[in-house]
C-alpha cells in the first residue's frame, strides 16, 4: 500500500462514518420502477498531485454519446460492484485489475435513464499504461483530484429538455465539461471525502 492509499482510505472511512451529506439526486428517478445495477471505477493516480481518470465516450455510441464518464458499465450476473468496475476499467482502458488498490464503494447514484450506479474508489500507479478500447472510448484524460473535488469548481447549471428544466452539476477542466451523472457522482464524493479539509 502507499501513503496516498492510506490518506484516501482515512478520508473515505471518516466521510462514510458520518451521516450522509447533502447528496445530489436526479429528480427523474421517481418515474422509474426498476433500475439496472451498474458500477464505475473512480481511479486516483499515485502522484505528488493526485489525478483522477475520465474518458470521453465515442460520438457514435447509442447511449451517452460524447459524454465524459468514469470507466464502468452494467454489473453482470454474479458480479459484485467492485468486480464489475475493475472488469470495465480493464475492458475500456486496459487497466489490469491487480494494479488497482480498492478503497471501497460510495453512495449509490440512480439515474433518470434507469441505472443504479455504485462508485468504486481506488488508487492506481501513475505509470500504468492506458490502452483505450476505441469501441467504447474516444479519448481519456486526467484531472487533479483537488480540482474536481473542490465544491467551488462544481457549478450548478440547468438546461431545457422536452419542455422541462433539468438542473445538473458541471466541472470544467481545460476545455472538458464534466457533467451529468459524472458531475453528480463527483459532487456526492466531495461531500464524503472532504479532500480540502
Amino acid at each position: 500500500m502507499s501513503a496516498l492509499f492510506d490518506r484516501v482510505s482515512d478520508l473515505f472511512e471518516a466521510g462514510h462514518a458520518a451521516s450522509p451529506p447533502q447528496l445530489w439526486v436526479d429528480p427523474r428517478i421517481h418515474e422509474i420502477e426498476r433500475f439496472t445495477p451498474a458500477a464505475v471505477l473512480i481511479a486516483i493516480t499515485e502522484r505528488e498531485r493526485p489525478g483522477m481518470l475520465f474518458l470521453h465516450r465515442p460520438s457514435t455510441m447509442r447511449a451517452h454519446a460524447g459524454q465524459i464518464a468514469f470507466p464502468g458499465g452494467r454489473i453482470d450476473p454474479g458480479e459484485t460492484p467492485v468486480e464489475a468496475a475493475l472488469r470495465e476499467a480493464w475492458e475500456e482502458l486496459g487497466i489490469p485489475p491487480e494494479v488497482v488498490q480498492v478503497i471501497g464503494t460510495s453512495d449509490l447514484y440512480r439515474t433518470g435513464s434507469g441505472y443504479e450506479i455504485t462508485p468504486v474508489l481506488g488508487v492506481i500507479p501513475a505509470d500504468v499504461e492506458i490502452v483505450p478500447n476505441p469501441a467504447e472510448v474516444a479519448s481519456w484524460f486526467e484531472a487533479p483530484v483537488d480540482f474536481v473535488l473542490d465544491r467551488a469548481n462544481q457549478k450548478q447549471k440547468s438546461l431545457e429538455h422536452e419542455g422541462r428544466t433539468h438542473a445538473f452539476i458541471e466541472v470544467g477542466w481545460r476545455g472538458h465539461a464534466i457533467w451529468g451523472v459524472t458531475g453528480a457522482i463527483l459532487h456526492n464524493l466531495a461531500g464524503r471525502l472532504h479532500w480540502h479539509g
